[in-house]
């Protein structure tokens, strides 16, 4: 059994056929969902599925490219909407230099909004982080060292250097079907460097299709590709890196109710 343990349930894509996407995902093996917020404004949708699924939990937050979209969500509101029982992660949050849609320095304000309510809820908080290694490391160490807080990096796609920096501070570190790429070679070293117990894998769907489904829209069901080329990586049956990796989103995730499939 398998966590797919970051998509997008109310994005285009897969939001019009959701039961489809629920039942390929079941049939995949793929037994529980966590979808990500990323506008604050628009969260009863993400909630609304959450809530209509039990096998579906969702973060709260505001991405990077809608930083400016939403400069006035504080930690306070975050905190406040995070006490929903379905609400398990603060984000995602983070840096993208690659597009630049909202001003770095937005950004950079948001994503310590929301570090400050990781920190008061003892959350997970989901980091993006894009061409933006060393300031999001900087920003992770220095915000570290005003008080501890849960950090995961999402869909690694980085240099090397920050996913060791992100170990040194606790983090863990989740791939998504990226790493069945030809050309990521350099994704798939950092994979080897992952501890076991810090792995975690995604879709981010409906984005990122992993191989052999390449081009075509994401969908939790395809979790179980990129599971299986993480565990060719590291040495071990699919089987044992999926309960791995299903053991580390709970251990990470602790407010997700665990099941007696996970067990």
């Amino acid at each position: 059994m398998v966590v797919d343990s970051h998509c997008h349930l109310d994005y285009p894509g897969l939001a019009e056929d959701l039961p489809g996407v629920l039942g390929r995902a079941q049939e995949s093996g793929v037994r529980l969902m966590l979808s990500i917020g990323t506008r604050v404004r628009k969260f009863a949708q993400i909630l609304a599925i959450a809530e209509a699924h039990d096998n579906v939990f969702c973060t709260i937050g505001t991405h990077p490219h809608n930083a400016a979209e939403e400069p006035d969500v504080t930690a306070r509101e975050l905190i406040d909407i995070a006490r929903h029982p379905k609400v398990v992660g603060i984000g995602e949050a983070g840096l993208d230099y690659h597009y630049v849609l909202s001003p770095r320095d937005i950004q950079a304000k948001s994503f310590r909004v929301h570090i400050e309510a990781a920190r008061e809820t003892g959350l997970p908080l989901v980091i993006h982080s894009r061409e933006a290694e060393a300031d999001t490391a900087g920003i992770l160490e220095e915000e570290m060292g005003k008080g501890a807080f849960k950090p995961l990096l999402h869909c690694f796609s980085s240099k090397i250097e920050l996913a060791r920096r992100g170990l040194a501070l606790g983090a863990y570190v989740s791939f998504s079907g990226i790493l069945t790429y030809k050309n990521a070679e350099d994704i798939r070293t950092a994979a080897g460097e992952v501890p076991m117990d810090r792995l975690l894998v995604e879709t981010d769907a409906p984005y990122l299709a992993p191989v052999p489904f390449r081009g075509k829209s994401n969908e939790p069901a395809y979790v179980v590709k990129t599971l299986e080329r993480l565990a060719e990586v590291k040495g071990v049956a699919a089987p044992e890196m999926a309960r791995i990796t299903t053991d580390n989103f709970f251990a990470l995730f602790g407010k997700v109710p665990k099941p007696d499939w996970a067990a």
